[in-house]
């Protein structure tokens, strides 16, 4: 794909998302998401029903007239985007890939980010951290993760959330929000979660397929496992099959709900099928509360 296909693709993504963030989820973002605290901001006049607790009483005696201190939420904040780019992510039996999905969640997420001045960085990772780009602002910034998200090659097929984890504790010293947008089809990352809970604030992404939860009866199927590369023939329409297959989807998904559960970490699902807008308004509505 050359260098303007790509730029068109990532602009359409831009067109498609930046516009939720600027219209829909900004407000929203902002009062999920709460700054450090409160700083002073000015000394003004007293007016009839300020908080008679804010009165700045060295003023006020200097000049003979009430005044108050003023407080302003310090805002800025980071946030972190894990974004899962091993080879199960390109799968998608319905309206889209599930990369794709992952794609236009990140950019919604970057742009209310930085509509509300907050940095934004991503960590890219498959069985290892493939590709780290530090936090920043602006739009061509934001550009730049969702071209990597799209078109960047890595290295390895895996998923090891573990690792991306353990990256994001070394690397990031500061609290940030992190989103980790991923099918989950990996275990083993609860100690690496365990501590990234008690520095950050983690909010996963459930990015799952429909077909994946449930194994369609459509015969026989030649299968391929894009991480491992094993291909397989699987005869759909045998209920042990399809048994086996969504047990198996059943035992991550558990293992991730009740691993975020256990270490009061938001979390959420989301299919390719899903009105996503809709599902995020609610999350964040939810969130503020």
């Amino acid at each position: 794909m050359d260098a303007s296909e790509i730029l068109k693709k990532v602009r359409k993504i831009e067109i498609k998302t930046k516009g939720l963030s600027k219209h829909i989820f900004s407000g929203e973002y902002h009062s999920a998401f709460k700054g450090r605290g409160m700083s002073f901001s000015e000394v003004r006049d007293y007016h009839y029903g300020d908080d008679v607790r804010n009165i700045d009483w060295n003023v006020t005696a200097r000049t003979g007239d009430p005044h108050i201190k003023v407080f302003e939420e310090d805002r800025e904040l980071t946030v972190m985007l894990l974004i899962d780019i091993s080879q199960s992510s390109s799968f998608g039996s319905i309206k889209q890939f599930k990369s794709e999905l992952t794609a236009e969640l990140s950019a919604v997420i970057a742009f209310s980010a930085i509509t509300n001045n907050d940095k934004v960085g991503a960590i890219l990772f498959t069985d290892s951290v493939e590709k780290y780009i530090p936090p920043k602002k602006g739009r061509s910034h934001i550009l730049r993760i969702i071209r990597e998200i799209i078109y960047f090659q890595p290295e390895s097929k895996g998923t090891d959330l573990e690792s991306a984890l353990i990256y994001l504790n070394n690397i990031q010293k500061k609290k940030a929000i992190v989103f980790v947008l991923s099918d989950f089809m990996t275990s083993g990352y609860e100690p690496a979660l365990s501590i990234a809970s008690k520095r950050h604030d983690i909010i996963g992404l459930h990015i799952y397929d429909q077909a994946e939860k449930e194994l369609p009866n459509i015969g026989m199927v030649n299968s391929y496992d894009a991480e491992t590369g094993k291909k397989v023939i699987l005869d759909t329409s045998s209920a042990t099959v399809r048994k086996n297959y969504n047990d198996w989807f059943q035992k991550n998904f558990e293992y991730y709900d009740t691993t975020f559960n256990r270490y009061r970490s938001d979390h959420l699902s989301i299919s390719t099928a899903d009105d996503y807008v809709k599902l995020l308004l609610q999350f964040f509505k939810k969130r503020s509360k």
